[in-house]
């Protein structure tokens, strides 16, 4: 597996990591424990080095999971985790409602260690921006967190460019996670740049459109109740149906490459920049080598313009959240 890092930080991981969420929460499931301790270090197996969870997540059986799997190969891997919820509060608010204040950051990364069975986290994500608390207050708790060893990085997700640069004066930013596909490209007006400019990696989650540029999604897919694919606008089956367009380019360009529409989808995020990490979950053996496969994937310059002008005359379909969703990003 090749390596890339994140940004200048020196951080070092496999080239395709991990998104662990899946074998716990949102789409369906939990799966089995047992099961996906097996893939998870087959994973690390295959070369796979960076994997990310989060509190949120069951909430905390990922974490859980992630520590049984992992702690016993843990100097071969980067694990990430997040905080930024109020998990337990009782205020009738999603998840207990946004919450990154220094006190609470700092118990849930007490809480997170011994989930993940470990002494230190590698990458401590913000998981959605707390506008109740100024960012330099988060910076600077986070930055306490790694002045005690107990965390390595900092990242934030989902940020806008001005939460980006006044947390990072503060505290420099290792990552930003972000959603980021062929199907979702705002990143790439104004947060890519400036991520390049202060040397900062981009980690996008749902790099295959939350499984869609798999190909194996159309208009008949039914959906189970667990699974939030089943409230987003954009998994519609009118939706399914109009973006099945961005499938067929994925398709042709597979077809030359002998590859898969995943494999390229993958593929052409590794090209847009070196410090670009995609995180794309599956809870499959099969689907994680293929995954990984597209690591070995090779798009020459033309393939990347021939891929980008074939997608500039497609219009997505569908929101990707529902609007209470989507007002817990950007900020």
């Amino acid at each position: 597996m090749q390596k890339r890092k994140l940004g200048k930080s020196g951080l070092e991981v496999s080239a395709i990591g991990l998104g662990c969420m899946g074998m716990s929460f949102s789409y369906g499931g939990p799966h089995d424990h047992g099961e996906m301790v097996r893939l998870l270090r087959a994973a690390v197996d295959r070369g796979v080095t960076f994997f990310d969870t989060a509190e949120l997540y069951g909430p905390f059986t990922n974490e859980e999971l992630l520590g049984d799997a992992l702690s016993p190969v843990r100097d071969q891997v980067v694990i990430a985790t997040k905080f930024g919820f109020g998990l337990g509060a009782d205020n009738g608010k999603p998840w207990g409602g946004l919450d990154s204040h220094p006190a609470h950051i700092k118990q849930v990364a007490e809480a997170s260690l011994k989930r993940l069975k470990t002494d230190v986290i590698d990458l401590f994500y913000q998981h959605r921006v707390d506008p109740d608390v100024p960012i330099e207050e988060v910076a600077g708790a986070v930055k306490d967190l790694i002045r005690e060893g107990k965390v390595r990085h900092f990242g934030l997700s989902e940020a806008s460019v001005q939460t980006i640069r006044r947390a990072h004066a503060v505290q420099p930013i290792t990552a930003l996670q972000s959603e980021y596909s062929l199907w979702w490209r705002k990143p790439e007006k104004d947060v890519l740049p400036t991520l390049e400019e202060l040397g900062i990696g981009l980690v996008p989650y749902s790099p295959l459109g939350k499984g869609f540029l798999a190909g194996k999604i159309d208009a008949s897919t039914v959906f189970e109740k667990n699974d939030l694919r089943a409230n987003l606008p954009r998994f519609t089956p009118e939706a399914r149906k109009a973006n099945q367009a961005l499938i067929s380019l994925l398709e042709a360009t597979a077809r030359r490459k002998r590859a898969t529409p995943a494999q390229i989808a993958l593929a052409w995020l590794l090209t847009r920049k070196p410090w670009i990490v995609p995180i794309p979950g599956t809870t499959k053996l099969n689907r994680l080598e293929e995954n990984i496969g597209a690591a070995s994937v090779e798009l020459t310059a033309s393939d990347v313009s021939e891929i980008e002008n074939a997608a500039a005359g497609i219009e997505i379909q569908g929101a990707r959240y529902p609007e209470q969703l989507e007002r817990l990003t950007g900020r």
